[in-house]
């Protein structure tokens, strides 16, 4: 019989991500999600709270995303696979560690965050000098709209698709 070894998460990031590059050059970037369960009491009838973190890490371009467009408080989804490490900590005794390889992720929420400026944390803008930082003199700039291209030959397409 086949078995699954599969992982969806959505939370928050309890700190900014941390990335790192391997000698190969290729990055690892780590990150620490909390989720959180609420439930009702049945002996007090009160509502309670349970909050899980979860370890989860990013290799390649994906940690390179999640490290340039990740803060603290942001929300995310991820999807991927547990993992089981043996290690020896300081004082020589092997331990285990068991956290989530990051498959795929999806920021969530607006481009701004929790509802505030990209600077009050939360956001997915890329990490910049605040604006305060800018030359007075020198507006902040949107990119120019992408131009569109010349003509589109979807005339030269065939009419014989078969669906």
């Amino acid at each position: 019989m086949a078995s699954v070894n599969k992982v969806i998460i959505v939370g928050n990031l309890g700190r900014d991500p941390e990335t790192r590059y391997l000698p190969s050059g290729d990055a690892v970037s780590n990150i620490n999600v909390a989720t959180t369960d609420r439930y009702k009491d049945k002996a007090t009838g009160e509502m309670k709270e349970a909050t899980e973190w979860h370890r989860i890490s990013f290799f390649g371009k994906l940690a390179e995303i999640a490290g340039q467009y990740l803060k603290k408080g942001s929300q995310v989804y991820v999807e991927g696979s547990l993992r089981t490490r043996k290690y020896t900590d300081k004082d020589g005794i092997e331990k285990f560690a068991t956290e989530i390889r990051g498959e795929t992720m999806q920021m969530l929420g607006g481009r701004q965050g929790m509802g505030g400026p990209a600077e009050e944390g939360g956001g997915y803008a890329p990490r910049q000098a605040p604006a305060a930082a800018r030359p007075a003199a020198e507006p902040a700039q949107r990119p120019a709209p992408a131009a569109k291209p010349a003509a589109s030959n979807f005339d030269d397409m065939d009419d014989d698709i078969p669906f």
